[in-house]
């Protein structure tokens, strides 16, 4: 087993259980549906959180290419996971009431949901760059966009309670993070195709990025 295989069990088993804590808390919504009031922006937060935790997960197999690994780097990485966790957490208390009011927790909490959201992108910005300086996989042009369109998200989100705002809120965030994906390559990665990002903010993939495809081109020609 590898460093990065190591350290990939402790990070899926966090990454693990926001995923299995939104999967259980919905499945309690929809179970006390006749009891619950429901609240759209919170069912809408609860599918981007799961698309952005699987990303996320996703798109750190870049690492696996990186040998000389450093306890800042397990750290960093590691606290992303545990801020991803506490996202999903934010969504659904751990013992739900059968005639919760949905929306009024989801208010109550709003000002932590957001801002681990913006903890969450704040860990991203040294991930990528790290990830960059370690020759992993190259800046995308439009990364820095992206992220302060998703850290103005999360602002408003702390910033207004209006209720039409927080039903944009959420359709901006999936279809923002749609964008990112679209013109990306999402074929499963391997480590002789390590130039292809698997994350929702990579560049475009490319061999060039991939010293076995270099090999492989030179040996033909």
């Amino acid at each position: 087993m590898g460093v990065f295989e190591y350290i990939g069990v402790l990070i899926s088993v966090i990454m693990g259980l926001g995923i299995t804590h939104l999967a259980t808390g919905a499945t309690k919504l929809i179970q006390h549906r006749d009891s619950v009031r429901f609240y759209w922006p919170h069912a809408l937060w609860t599918i981007n959180i799961l698309v952005y935790i699987l990303l996320i997960w996703w798109g750190l197999y870049w690492w696996s290419s990186h040998d000389n690994w450093y306890a800042y780097e397990y750290l960093f990485i590691t606290l992303y996971s545990v801020v991803l966790f506490f996202l999903a957490a934010m969504l659904y208390p751990w013992d739900m009431d059968k005639d919760i009011d949905v929306r009024a927790y989801f208010f109550r909490n709003r000002l932590w949901f957001f801002g681990a959201m913006i903890l969450a992108w704040c860990i991203d910005i040294p991930e990528t760059l790290i990830k960059a300086t370690a020759d992993l996989r190259p800046l995308p042009q439009e990364y820095f966009l992206f992220i302060g369109l998703h850290l103005g998200i999360a602002a408003t989100g702390i910033a207004t309670r209006n209720r039409i705002v927080h039903l944009l809120l959420p359709i901006a965030w999936f279809t923002l993070t749609v964008c990112q994906m679209l013109p990306r390559d999402r074929r499963p990665c391997s480590r002789s195709t390590a130039g292809r990002d698997p994350s929702p903010s990579c560049a475009r993939p490319s061999c060039a990025h991939d010293p076995d495809a270099r090999g492989r081109r030179a040996s033909r020609s």
